[in-house]
């Protein structure tokens, strides 16, 4: 009788939730390079104000992220014409116009008493189609009642199915390594 009141309690402990809007000067950038040079395309403002809500379950002390962020391909921008056409196209815009990002969970609570918090979380990324999972480290910052979260992930355009670009006779070849970096600011709703 008694595991069984253990067990139904623990379905039913307190959860903490606090929800958090993006706000629009958060960015995002995919950085990689060629056998030349290289390439950063962009999104250098946010245009939406998507919301993430931590869930923390008191009882067992889980995190549970929950929020996804939708990017328009179209509004990578790489700083070159050529370049942006290209690196849109090898996303497969036309056929998959949005890239996701899927925030599921935080190892652990970031502590507003710390000006910086470096947590691990995972997060699921779709792009053209395809969907993977990574474990990103997090720096988590409070900067007057408001949150700075950073992360930089490296990723391979193969991850996604994708071949890296190649351009003038195959001259300039992308790598397939490319790495994630973010800035998303948010404002705690409630």
């Amino acid at each position: 009788l008694l595991s069984t009141i253990l067990v139904l309690t623990s379905f039913t402990a307190p959860k903490h939730a606090t929800k958090w809007v993006i706000t629009q000067n958060s960015s995002l950038s995919i950085i990689g390079s060629t056998n030349v040079n290289k390439f950063s395309c962009a999104i250098l403002n946010y245009p939406k104000t998507d919301t993430i809500t931590i869930n923390q379950d008191i009882a067992n002390e889980n995190l549970m992220l929950s929020g996804v962020l939708s990017l328009n391909i179209k509004n990578f921008e790489c700083n070159n014409v050529m370049m942006t056409h290209q690196f849109r196209k090898t996303l497969k815009q036309e056929e998959f116009p949005l890239l996701y990002i899927t925030f599921l969970s935080l190892k652990e609570f970031p502590n507003p008493n710390q000006k910086i918090n470096l947590i691990k979380g995972f997060v699921a990324i779709k792009i053209a189609g395809v969907i993977k999972k990574f474990e990103i480290c997090y720096q988590l910052e409070f900067v007057n009642n408001n949150l700075v979260l950073r992360g930089n992930q490296a990723i391979k355009f193969s991850d996604f199915k994708l071949v890296a670009p190649q351009k003038i006779g195959k001259l300039i070849k992308a790598k397939d390594q490319l790495s994630v970096v973010f800035e998303l600011k948010m404002k705690l709703v409630s």
